[in-house]
């Protein structure tokens, strides 16, 4: 039962970093050739989640358009980190 209820907490986070890696990847396809697309995903959810579980402890509950909307931003910036910046 609680395994479910973990799996239903995380589920955003997983849609949302397999959407997120699968667009960059095919999006910068050239610039993102050496970069495995396991690697964007992995770091898009452990972004994810982490918001996920931050706004479940600072607001009490979960579903809150405030921490969906962060966890968005935080795919973005961590995608854009993991494409752009890191050499």
């Amino acid at each position: 039962m609680a395994f479910w209820h973990v799996l239903n907490f995380f589920s955003p986070a997983l849609g949302v970093a397999f959407w997120a890696s699968c667009l960059t990847k095919c999006l910068w396809w050239r610039r993102l050739r050496g970069v495995a697309w396991w690697s964007l995903f992995l770091w898009a959810f452990a972004a994810c989640a982490a918001v996920l579980m931050a706004g479940l402890f600072f607001f009490g509950s979960d579903g809150k358009i405030a921490t969906y909307g962060s966890m968005v931003v935080s795919c973005a910036v961590i995608l854009w980190w993991k494409c752009f910046l890191r050499p």
